[in-house]
């Protein structure tokens, strides 16, 4: 896998391969001639060990220098074309002198090579409109470094620039040596500090063991201060010619091309490379596995709740005949139904983890791995989460799993399929460049899209359910298994011994019974008498229809073919919280997470999930400060089950005291942990601050959850969702308006509309006014994390949105990268603007520098605003807004999720939906004088500086 993050809390892949499978329906396959005589047992073997073909749309060729090129053409986004450099010089070959070395040189590669110098580079990659950098458009991990650049396709030039470039970072990078010495410098701070986040600090402790001391174990991309501080040029240079060779690199482009244009331009810019002489043999390591079971405990101060997790390693699986790929079938549908059974523990009314999940799935360090994780419930406790999800493996080891889970997850796979190989042809040019850089590094099969499906659909039906269970056996075992506790540092002294945790283990398995799996009852058992659709009109130009009901609720309907199978949903009415008053607030804060957690009607909310697992279908209901609703996904195919979801979270919502109590005692124990984790102190400080200390939004206390109760928040929720006739519902996605009219009657329109008319009440909350400064002195983290928040009156409009929008990325233009050259890190400028309840904004610079670092950032950043809004945005940089603005409008009008954002945001802001159309039009309205004045506008006087330290000593 590409380990660009290092992490190892990770999910399978949900299908086979990384360009998954797809299915359409068996009807639309290819015509088979039958065979004249039945297969016999060799050739069918034969078949089965085949070495899978090679996608007939890629073109894999190889210079003579032994460098490999992928090309595919591919119009999806149009015009544009995906380059990759892949080199397998990873951190993984580094000696002890060269720890960080394959990510220090993938910064070098920014500072300029032989055709580029660093501000002619810059120059070129602005032009292209997306974000570039060390940070951003290149990673170093263990066995590879890899560069990625979208250029235009419809430019002959533009693709032998970026294809130059990428020759350029193969073979002819600088190593200026002010510019070593400026990353060395950046490059070993970041070293010296260790891992910025809990998680990273935690990951430094983990990793020794889940890759048994091994080679990768000692070579995190980052590296070692120790040895960064001893880099120089020269030394950079050896390892650069040594590994970076036109024999260990592969160069992929896919796009809107020309192929053998393209491949003409690879030859052009990429034969001229050569291969050092000698060329050093490139290493190759593995990670032994261990007898038994390795344990580990992970602490870290800032670290927020307490994790167990279980992996179980294996050799490594690759792809690469027909067997290979049956295989990966099957895992697919054990990784389906496992973690389904995983997540159902988490919607138990009593649950003993907040999240689950299980896979088996590649993994690192050539290795694959069962991994079965639990984030622990901290009401209920570890020994409670580690038997929970132990026994639910450990269950599925012993006995399998039955035959309607093995159906249903066949089915859902089968659903799943079907929607990707019917958008095959809108498929990203990215997905493509990640399969055949695997393909690069591992040698997995990429067969293409059209074979995988037709392997798929010919054997899916062929599997059993003895097969399953015996993977299931053979994946779950106790041998070469390490089991993990990550917890805050408070909890250290509660942890159980290594002894104790492995008899909870052991435990877990006492007394398990075969599963059970039910859920015939329907979920309604008489359908309610249906309304009507009065009035109906159809903008012929957007393409949508307006319905009013007889009970008064408004539907917008917007039918589309740009996925296959998918139906969005969502409704929504003013009033919210905002009708709660404080005394009762937490009740009514609590309400729709408590309730759309305890079920409907006659259905729990296991047994609820259970019914809908496979069927596509998400629908709950939620409340928030100004509105309540409901929103959800449904495939087209059970579009009645989500009506019917729908019309009984409105009818019969469940009231469940277990389900309440498990809120309650979740959130009594948070309230303990809370109190000396940072980054909720930071964030509880954040919340009340920007919120002018309103008693709603102080931090929570014992008293407040102890004046809350079930009945309050069931008769919110139950006032919330009195009157339909006040919902606006939205519907989007693959369906026919005149089919689906007789559903809404039935199901939206027969609920009750008393034409309250209520909505939201304008409490008046906002951030303060003047320049505002709070300090939060927590942790031990030599991390300062700081905001700056820009807040005020907003006139909500169309034009100003825009305005808003282009300051946004100017500031992103202006400040990300400056900001890094500043020993400021993880640099993120945020804009908001709502208009209800009433007009606001909020600008926030968010950012992490060194503890001593802190007031010399802040004056930085103040003082690089103060010259931005003087001299205001150039004509370039408003053009790059224009040009990524254009760019993104024009992929989200082939998005479901955009139509379903854009016409609901404008029935709730009373916008002209008509409006949506011409976004691209309107962009010219941002200009250099605009955007200044927004900037001295909405950058004023009132600034809130949010900023915390490590506890002083």
């Amino acid at each position: 896998m590409n380990f660009k993050n290092t992490g190892y809390i990770w999910a399978a892949a949900l299908l086979i391969t990384s360009s998954t499978f797809a299915q359409v329906k068996k009807s639309k396959t290819p015509a088979r001639k039958p065979a004249a005589t039945a297969a016999k047992p060799t050739a069918i073997a034969n078949a089965i060990s085949a070495v899978l073909p090679v996608d007939p749309y890629v073109t894999i060729g190889k210079l003579p220098n032994g460098l490999t090129y992928y090309i595919r053409p591919n119009g999806q986004p149009a015009k544009k074309a995906q380059l990759v450099l892949v080199s397998k010089a990873g951190s993984v070959i580094e000696t002890d002198a060269q720890r960080g070395m394959a990510n220090f040189i993938q910064y070098m590669a920014f500072k300029g090579t032989r055709d580029f110098s660093q501000s002619e580079m810059n120059a070129y990659l602005s032009k292209l409109g997306g974000r570039y950098g060390a940070d951003t458009s290149a990673f170093a991990s263990y066995d590879e470094t890899v560069y990625q650049l979208t250029v235009p396709a419809d430019s002959g030039k533009a693709l032998s620039t970026g294809l130059n470039l990428l020759a350029n970072w193969a073979s002819h990078i600088n190593f200026d040596e002010n510019a070593v010495n400026t990353t060395k410098a950046l490059l070993g701070a970041k070293a010296a500090a260790g891992g910025q986040t809990a998680e990273d600090r935690l990951m430094e402790q983990t990793l020794p063991v889940l890759l048994n001391n091994s080679q990768y174990a000692k070579r995190a991309p980052l590296g070692a201060a120790a040895a960064i501080n001893t880099f120089t040029a020269a030394s950079l240079k050896n390892f650069y010619t040594d590994w970076y060779r036109p024999d260990m690199i592969a160069v992929i482009v896919v796009g809107d091309i020309n192929p053998k244009q393209v491949e003409e331009m690879i030859k052009f810019s990429f034969s001229t490379l050569r291969n050092p002489t000698p060329a050093k043999p490139q290493p190759q390591f593995n990670v032994a596995p261990v007898a038994g079971t390795v344990v580990k405990f992970a602490t870290d101060k800032d670290f927020p709740y307490t994790l167990f997790q279980m992996l179980i390693k294996h050799p490594p699986a690759i792809t690469k005949t027909k067997a290979d790929l049956l295989r990966a079938v099957r895992i697919n549908l054990f990784n389906q139904i496992l973690n389904t059974r995983i997540t159902d523990l988490t919607k138990i009314p009593i649950r003993p983890i907040t999240y689950g999940q299980a896979s088996y799935a590649d993994f690192m360090g050539n290795q694959d791995a069962f991994s079965a994780l639990a984030v622990v419930n901290a009401a209920q406790g570890l020994e409670g989460a580690v038997k929970a999800i132990v026994g639910e493996t450990e269950q599925a080891r012993r006995f399998g799993f039955t035959l309607t889970e093995l159906e249903k997850a066949k089915q859902s796979a089968i659903a799943q399929i079907t929607n990707v190989y019917s958008a095959k042809a809108n498929k990203p040019s990215a997905n493509y460049t990640n399969e055949y850089d695997r393909h690069f590094i591992t040698r997995q099969g990429i067969p293409g899209i059209d074979y995988e499906y037709n392997t798929y659909i010919d054997n899916i039906g062929k599997i059993t359910l003895a097969e399953m269970n015996a993977l299931a056996a053979k994946i779950i075992t106790d041998q070469n298994r390490v089991l993990i506790v990550e917890a805050p540092e408070s909890q250290k002294a509660n942890l159980p011994t290594e002894q104790t945790l492995l008899k909870w283990v052991s435990d877990a398995g006492v007394g398990l019974k075969e599963y059970v799996d039910d859920n015939s009852i329907p979920l309604m058992s008489k359908l309610p008498e249906p309304g009507k659709a009065e009035s109906i009109k159809v903008d012929s130009i957007l393409q949508v229809t307006n319905l009013t009901l007889s009970n008064g609720m408004k539907v917008i309907l917007k039918p589309t073919k740009f996925t296959p199978n998918q139906v969005l949903v969502s409704g929504f009415a003013f009033g919210g919280t905002s009708l709660a008053s404080d005394a009762d607030f937490v009740s009514a804060n609590l309400a729709a997470s408590v309730i759309s957690n305890s079920g409907v009607a006659g259905y729990t909310q296991t047994q609820l999930v259970k019914k809908l697992r496979d069927k596509g279908v998400s629908v709950s209901p939620y409340i928030g400060d100004v509105t309540q609703g409901i929103s959800g996904y449904t495939t087209a195919d059970n579009f009645d089950d989500a009506m019917q979801l729908i019309h009984l979270y409105f009818t019969s919502p469940r009231k469940d005291a277990d389900v309440w109590k498990a809120y309650v005692n979740q959130a009594q124990t948070a309230l303990t942990q809370g109190a000396n984790e940072p980054g909720v102190v930071y964030q509880d400080t954040i919340v009340a601050v920007l919120n002018g200390y309103a008693p709603r939004f102080m931090p929570m206390t014992a008293a407040k959850l102890n004046a809350a109760s079930l009945d309050k928040a069931y008769n919110f929720y139950k006032a919330r969702f009195a009157d339909a006739g006040n919902f606006t519902f939205t519907l989007t996605g693959d369906f026919n308006t005149d089919a689906v009219i007789p559903y809404l009657e039935t199901y939206l329109g027969s609920l009750p509309g008393t034409n309250s008319k209520e909505t939201f009440k304008n409490l008046g909350i906002h951030p303060p006014t003047g320049q505002v400064t709070k300090t939060v002195y927590k942790g031990a983290s030599t991390r300062a994390t700081v905001q700056l928040v820009y807040s005020g009156k907003y006139d909500y409009s169309e034009a100003n949105n825009l305005q808003m929008d282009a300051l946004e990325e100017v500031l992103n233009i202006r400040l990300a990268d400056s900001l890094k050259d500043a020993s400021i890190l993880s640099p993120s400028i945020r804009v908001n603007y709502a208009k209800n309840p009433e007009g606001n904004y909020k600008v926030t610079i968010a950012f992490l520098t060194d503890v001593a670092n802190t007031d010399k950032a802040v004056e930085y950043i103040l003082t690089e605003i103060s010259k931005l809004k003087q001299t205001g945005p150039t004509e370039g940089e408003i053009k790059m807004f224009i040009l990524r603005q254009a760019r993104n409008i024009q992929g989200q009008y082939k998005q479901n999720t955009f139509w379903q954002a854009s016409l609901s945001t404008a029935a709730q802001n009373q916008q002209d939906p008509g409006k949506i159309l011409y976004r691209i039009q309107q962009l010219d309205q941002a200009t250099p004088q605009s955007v200044k004045a927004a900037l001295n506008k909405y950058l004023g006087s009132n600034l809130i500086k949010l900023i915390l330290l490590p506890e002083k000593n």
